[in-house]
């Protein structure tokens, strides 16, 4: 009997008895898998209904309440959805404190001497461990965004600290006691391979330094384990949070590889799990939203417009959501130079969306610039307007500007400074997203790109040299460098990159060119299968360039590149 099957013969069930007054662990989870199945298949209210009930007294109907207002406040950012999903995780761990193991101090003590006795555990005592675990897990991710300063930041990170070492007790828990229920074993290892896989991924991607700092205060960053173990809870189906598994790989595969590194995630792998559960959720805005970053990620953007679009209209009662599917779609378009249809969404995200409005005007501005409206036409005042709008947008968090925004803010003013004008500034931002190897899987699309660089370069060598110049030559040096080593002319893009390297003294403001052109170069390298000069040019990259514009995304992706080169984990490359 199939999970679906399993989940209709309950429902029938149940419906069939009288309700009981108090909720037993083995119902709990069984309504947990009915309500998951009805959220993947955009029913949301439907599972809010089966969770919400129960919320005050069952952990696991508490945990799916705290998830549903959570995943609300992470797409809105608005306050009364934050603070909402803030009291329904409050709520949760509070149900949870309540079934966890109390611990007296002298037993706390007696553990540093001896093995804890965790078949004296209950069932219930044992899955309220890992349900904590994860209410922390959500109570940490919230601090960070309901109130933007250093102490909440501080507050968070020892929040995370807890959850993971809860974590580590539920792994402990899992290896040392003898389970009479099968089931409720694959339940709970499910859960405890998800959040140690998750934990030991996400830090695995952080640079060294930050690494270090971390296992000494206990956390653990092994890439592979953790990969490994979320694998290993996404085969075991019928565990209860087997397509939390499949949502961490496929963000990971299809997102955070691509925004974090050089390399490709594992498309194959992840064409193999969206067949899968499209299959039983052919409607699933979630894995309709993978499947367009796969093919985006693959490079047919016109059919990642095809499965965005289906993602978008596929349910309206998170219209949030649909800004995240405008963001994809926007950039296919500019990938595929459709400038009309990419402002057309960026406009949409400037008025709807609350993320980033400093971002979304610029990116809009930019856009429009690829038009070229006349100099007193409207198109050509709205983009000045625009660019006087995204700085006042700016936002704080912990005292800092956000990096991106920082970026966009110094552009901003460059217009001005440069009479209103910019270098292909949407295609700066296409590159500094990552979003060239993209392109650059399409011949055709990237031979259009290096065609408008190039005309760039006629405008750019025409007009009387400023002080600005040298940055605009070496953008544009940069942009073709890249490009060429797309299209695999490689001896073209070394004298580009080369040249960017050679501005050094003569650039004003964009150091971020050198760092960056120099990590291209080891790409180069790379495809050259010239290892050592590739790890030359990354260490280059690393420790001659600081203090430049999108600093900690350029390191993260050399931190990538130096563990798939070298073979070696974190601490071995800072030792």
């Amino acid at each position: 009997m199939s999970d679906i099957e399993e989940d209709e013969c309950f429902q029938d069930a149940h419906e069939s008895l009288p309700q009981p007054t108090t909720m037993d662990l083995d119902t709990a989870i069984m309504e947990a898998k009915k309500a998951i199945h009805y959220f993947f298949n955009n029913d949301f209210e439907e599972a809010r209904k089966i969770m919400e009930p129960w919320a005050g007294s069952s952990m696991y109907h508490s945990l799916g309440t705290s998830i549903f207002a959570f995943l609300e406040a992470i797409l809105t950012f608005e306050q009364k959805y934050i603070e909402k999903a803030t009291g329904a995780v409050k709520q949760c761990m509070t149900v949870c404190l309540k079934q966890r193991k109390h611990i007296t101090l002298t037993q706390n003590i007696g553990k540093m001497v001896k093995k804890t006795n965790y078949d004296a555990y209950t069932i219930e005592e044992i899955h309220a461990e890992l349900c904590y675990a994860e209410s922390l897990f959500l109570k940490s991710m919230l601090t960070f965004v309901e109130d933007e300063t250093l102490v909440s930041f501080v507050k968070a990170g020892l929040k995370i600290r807890t959850c993971f070492l809860s974590y580590k007790e539920c792994l402990t828990i899992l290896n040392n006691r003898k389970w009479e229920n099968n089931a409720h074993k694959i339940h709970f290892e499910s859960g405890v391979r998800t959040g140690i896989g998750a934990f030991n991924l996400m830090i695995s991607l952080l640079p060294a330094k930050i690494i270090k700092l971390l296992e000494f205060i206990g956390f653990s960053g092994d890439k592979e384990y953790g990969l490994s173990e979320l694998e290993a809870g996404y085969r075991e189906r019928r565990g209860l949070r087997h397509v939390l598994c499949s949502m961490f790989l496929l963000a990971y595969n299809l997102i955070i590889s691509f925004v974090l590194s050089h390399t490709d995630g594992d498309l194959d792998w992840c064409e193999k799990v969206l067949t899968e559960e499209l299959s039983l959720y052919p409607n699933g805005v979630w894995f309709l939203f993978f499947k367009g970053r796969l093919e985006l990620a693959r490079g047919n953007f016109e059919k990642s417009l095809e499965w965005y679009t289906r993602s978008w209209k596929s349910q309206d009662l998170w219209p949030q959501f649909h800004h995240i599917c405008f963001w994809e779609l926007m950039w296919a378009h500019c990938s595929l130079q459709q400038w009309d249809l990419a402002a057309m969404f960026a406009d949409t995200l400037a008025v709807e969306s609350h993320w980033s409005r400093t971002i979304y005007l610029y990116q809009k501005a930019t856009i429009l610039m690829m038009q070229k409206p006349p100099a007193q036409s409207e198109e050509k005042q709205l983009i000045d307007t625009l660019m006087m709008q995204a700085p006042t947008y700016k936002q704080r968090i912990a005292g800092k500007s956000l990096p991106m925004e920082k970026f966009v803010i110094k552009k901003t003013e460059r217009y001005f400074a440069q009479k209103k004008k910019l270098v292909l500034p949407i295609f700066e931002l296409m590159f500094v997203w990552n979003l060239f190897r993209m392109v650059g899987k399409r011949q055709d699309l990237t031979l259009n790109m290096f065609k408008v660089i190039e005309d760039a370069e006629k405008e750019l060598a025409k007009t009387s040299k400023t002080e600005y110049h040298a940055d605009n030559e070496g953008l544009l040096l940069l942009l073709k460098g890249a490009c060429l080593r797309q299209m695999k002319h490689r001896l073209l893009a070394e004298n580009c990159l080369k040249r960017v390297l050679e501005l050094d003294k003569s650039i004003k403001e964009d150091t971020y060119l050198l760092p960056y052109a120099t990590v291209e170069l080891s790409l180069l390298a790379q495809d050259q299968g010239n290892i050592q000069l590739a790890i030359g040019y990354l260490e280059d990259a690393k420790k001659s360039y600081t203090g430049y514009l999108l600093e900690s995304r350029l390191q993260f992706r050399i931190h990538s590149d130096l563990m798939k080169l070298t073979g070696k984990k974190a601490e071995e490359i800072l030792a």
